[in-house]
């Protein structure tokens, strides 16, 4: 086998004729945008269409994007792409074909922790025009039961003490706009890229609210200044794993530290309210709209929320991938009884939008054995808000929902640390160690914790109804408990 070439942008012309590379002038990158959480998702999918975008106009590479790595992990990102000119490979896959994209929209990358004067330094520039983020709903410091900032949070704690040094991304972003303040410059807009219902309005309040603990006129300005646009985002993105970095040297001969690998289908649609101007997304396929909310609360509830519905359930049967468990019948029919009978009738459809083949689409994507994305990883990243949700408006309307009970009764099991055949589980969250012994011991207490559960915390129709499918599982181990009953 040929020597894989090293992905650097002097050897892009070297690179096979089956890759395709950047075709825009790198040189003339401008930074006008700073990521926060420069993870897999955003080098698939924010990046992606700021590449696809620099590749039709010249006037696009101002809007070079600077990425900003946040937790420990992140450091090892930054330092493998910079030997790479910021190039990265972007894999995407359907069932039927594989597409390999070097993208070049990054000008590169920084390590808060390690770097707080260069990350100030980024976001203080009048160039940076939009700071954006992927941060999960956990890097929102909120309060579980109110949706709001947590002032009692240590990094909000940390950063009402030392404002100009902080810690969280609340704190980071409000010290931005601070500084612009003082400054008079222009205020820049916060783009959420979250999978968060109004991911917008959620930052917006979470930024107000440590502001008026910090300073009252800096939240009025904030407040009449910046602007926090709702999007919605689509696209499933594994985790790389050192294998996919073995196959990409072998079946495209590139070598790249840090490549993604993704699904063909993405969707990002997003409010147009941006007080410092944007890139023209919409001419690469992004959707602009007067509002979010329809297209995110399809995609929530029908989406994200069958994601972990199907993979709770899948890795305590032993399935370590979703497409794995949706070839299980028994699962595939449990998510489209689950859409069409419950989720589903709780949302309103999108103009344009076939919600017959909206559904067919997501079985096609969970099905996609080319992806590769693992039980795991779901259940790692997916908040259990993507259930309850749709369970508060169906309690509200007195309406029963068996199948999202079965769900939420597996996310519960599944918190014992092992599988229905004794297999070990992690279990990654941020309260593991007070979950992980009740879930063993008494799982129908978990149902009590405000934190996790808010308004749901001890209703009565939801501890009946989890509690039959808990026992169910005991008894005939979690599919068996679900046998004709989807």
């Amino acid at each position: 086998m040929p020597t894989p070439i090293k992905l650097t942008q002097h050897n892009l012309a070297r690179l096979p004729g089956n890759i395709a590379r950047p075709t825009y002038d790198r040189s003339a990158l401008q930074r006008g945008i700073v990521h926060l959480g420069m993870g897999g998702f955003h080098r698939a999918h924010m990046a992606r269409y700021t590449h696809d975008l620099m590749e039709k106009r010249a006037d696009a590479l101002a809007w070079g994007i600077a990425g900003v790595g946040l937790m420990p992990g992140d450091v090892r990102l930054g330092e493998a792409l910079a030997p790479q000119d910021n190039l990265y490979t972007l894999v995407e896959r359907d069932i039927e074909s594989e597409t390999a994209t070097v993208v070049g929209s990054v000008t590169g990358s920084i390590f808060a922790p390690a770097q707080p004067e260069a990350l100030r330094a980024a976001i203080d520039d009048p160039a940076t025009r939009i700071v954006s983020m992927t941060v999960t709903e956990a890097g929102y410091c909120l309060d579980g039961a109110t949706k709001r900032l947590n002032l009692a949070h240590p990094l909000i704690e940390h950063d009402l003490a030392a404002p100009h040094a902080p810690k969280s991304v609340i704190g980071i972003i409000l010290a931005g706009l601070r500084h612009r303040r003082h400054t008079g410059a222009a205020a820049f807009t916060a783009l959420s890229c979250d999978n968060i219902q109004h991911n917008g309005d959620v930052l917006r309040r979470a930024i107000l609210d440590l502001a008026e603990a910090q300073n009252g006129a800096l939240a009025r300005w904030v407040e009449d200044r910046a602007s926090f646009p709702n999007t919605m985002v689509d696209r499933i993105t594994p985790v790389t794993q050192p294998a996919d970095v073995r196959w990409l040297e072998t079946r495209f001969g590139v070598s790249d530290a840090r490549p993604v690998f993704s699904e063909s289908f993405r969707q990002w649609v997003i409010e147009d309210r941006f007080v410092s101007g944007r890139p023209a997304w919409e001419e690469v396929g992004a959707q602009f709209a007067a509002d979010v909310t329809p297209y995110e609360h399809m995609k929530l509830r029908l989406l994200n929320a069958s994601h972990l519905a199907i993979a709770a359930p899948g890795e305590l049967a032993g399935y370590a991938l979703i497409d794995e468990a949706m070839r299980d019948e028994r699962l595939c029919a449990y998510m489209a009884a689950l859409m069409d009978r419950e989720t589903g009738p709780t949302v309103q459809p999108p103009p344009g939008i076939d919600m017959a083949a909206y559904k067919a689409g997501l079985t096609r994507r969970f099905s996609n054995p080319n992806i590769r994305d693992t039980t795991a990883r779901v259940n790692a990243d997916a908040p259990l808000n993507y259930l309850l949700d749709p369970l508060r408006d169906r309690i509200g309307a007195g309406l029963a929902s068996p199948l999202l009970e079965f769900a939420l009764a597996a996310w519960i099991r599944r918190l014992r640390g092992r599988d229905d055949q004794g297999g070990p589980i992690a279990v990654r969250h941020p309260m593991a160690d007070s979950l992980r012994p009740l879930a063993e011991s008494d799982p129908m207490a978990i149902l009590s914790m405000r934190p996790l559960f808010g308004d749901l915390a001890d209703h009565p129709g939801l501890r009946r109804g989890v509690g039959r499918w808990l026992t169910g599982m005991e008894a005939h181990g979690t599919l068996g408990a679900l046998a004709g009953k989807a």
